[in-house]
């Protein structure tokens, strides 16, 4: 058993992370910026190091000085949380060749499914299901990218080899549009993950996000936790998330998860990961997968009764797992919102002093925040400050509890998007259930 880790993270998921280590008695280790000296979790750990300033470039994304916490402090393990570093295959080697334990896949892995274009070539040798698209990164070539992108059918979408969190993404409608949308695609690219190849697929008009959560072992051992339904998006950024995702029948859900776990098989996949996908028509199609945890995770939880955290510090400590297949039985219905730090109508970030915090209560209810009466949060990182889950026998009591929670909860001091996950779990088309990506978009005009 590891007995003692880095969190490489701040806010609600270090906190997470941070309660599964001392369950398990796994002393824990906080590293913090200077702007966050006042993070929940940074006072609850055995230990907390100072990495260096608010800017993450200079703390929470940088290598060295995450190492050297883990080094000073005689820490064995390093969990990197999600977002950050926690999908940089390089910092994974990293960690490994310093001596440490990386708490998630192989780095080989993360370099194969981080890369979008070898993710697909993957995952069409497993059998999984894949977007009709170009199969490799455009070139240069304007004649063959028209070509290709006739063959697929408008609309198609660019995506960055290298992109992630809906960033690095355009719709291309007809041939007028399409250079110039593969070049302005491939300078945000680089701007944003230092890589400009782009690829080229279909873009469905009426998607859902379905996603699977699987857990693997050194041993071989493979299970998948259902799925989950991320189809409530503003700008490609998840809102809301559910689990099961409502409408799917059983033999399709079965059908994708046994895929899912045979795919983890054929990389030799290990820890908690991902496989997301468009659905539309029964029909399901890979886009990515994230070797991470997820920000959703809690929503599995709530229905299988697995605490994915404790899973993966266990699968980092070299044991197999508890579970079988057929041990999975999933129990009623979650759905998770994410609370955000930012102004309900115009998004924009709203930072500042938490003068009051009261969490909501009850049955089914609970609350992943690192947030409390007093707390400054900083205007330097994702406006994320918390999520609200429930747990009901049925979806519908599930939305009744979120809708009653959602009137309980408390943050007083700075703007919240509280009122719009209020407006739509009162929305007549979520609560029938089944909305595709862009409905939350039209909801609110943006498109």
């Amino acid at each position: 058993m590891l007995d003692k880790i880095v969190i490489a993270n701040r806010g609600e998921i270090a906190l997470r992370i941070m309660r599964a280590c001392r369950e398990m008695g796994i002393r824990t280790v906080a590293i913090y910026s200077e702007a966050d000296r006042d993070l929940k979790h940074v006072f609850l750990a055995d230990e907390s190091v100072c990495i260096g300033p608010a800017a993450s470039a200079e703390s929470y994304l940088n290598v060295p000085a995450v190492i050297s916490a883990a080094e000073v402090s005689d820490a064995v393990g390093i969990h990197p949380g999600y977002g950050f570093l926690s999908e940089n295959a390089d910092f994974a080697e990293r960690v490994e060749q310093s001596g440490f334990v990386f708490i998630g896949p192989r780095p080989e892995t993360i370099r194969i499914m981080g890369d979008k274009v070898s993710a697909i070539a993957a995952m069409k040798k497993a059998g999984i299901p894949c977007v009709p698209g170009s199969g490799a990164a455009l070139g240069d070539d304007a004649d063959e990218n028209l070509r290709l992108a006739h063959d697929i059918g408008y609309p198609v979408i660019i995506k960055a080899v290298g992109g992630g969190g809906g960033r690095g993404m355009r719709v291309v409608h007809s041939d007028a549009t399409l250079r110039n949308a593969i070049s302005i695609t491939r300078t945000e690219a680089k701007s944003a993950f230092g890589n400009d190849a782009v690829y080229m697929e279909k873009f469905l008009d009426h998607p859902r996000h379905i996603e699977v959560q699987v857990l693997a072992d050194d041993f071989g051992n493979v299970i998948y936790l259902g799925e989950r339904d991320c189809s409530m998006q503003r700008r490609h950024q998840k809102v809301i998330e559910e689990a099961p995702a409502p409408g799917i029948n059983r033999k399709v859900r079965r059908m994708i998860g046994e895929l899912c776990a045979e795919a983890c098989r054929s990389i030799g996949y290990r820890s908690a990961g991902t496989f997301e996908f468009l659905y539309e028509n029964d029909n399901f199609y890979f886009i990515e997968m994230n070797t991470r945890i997820q920000v959703e995770h809690p929503v599995t939880e709530m229905i299988t009764g697995v605490d994915i955290v404790r899973q993966q510090l266990l699968i980092a400590s070299g044991e197999k797992l508890p579970y079988q297949q057929d041990d999975i039985q999933i129990r009623g219905h979650a759905i998770e919102c994410r609370i955000n730090a930012e102004d309900p109508e115009s998004f924009m970030p709203s930072p500042g002093t938490i003068e009051h915090y009261h969490p909501p209560g009850g049955p089914g209810v609970r609350v992943d925040t690192h947030i409390y009466s007093g707390y400054k949060v900083p205007p330097y990182y994702d406006s994320m400050i918390g999520k609200l889950i429930v747990h009901g026998d049925t979806r519908e009591q599930a939305i009744a509890r979120m809708s009653m929670a959602l009137s309980e909860i408390v943050i007083e001091g700075i703007k919240t998007n509280i009122p719009l996950h209020q407006k739509i779990i009162d929305d007549a088309a979520f609560v029938a259930g089944g909305t595709d990506i862009h409905y939350l978009e039209h909801k609110l005009g943006l498109k």
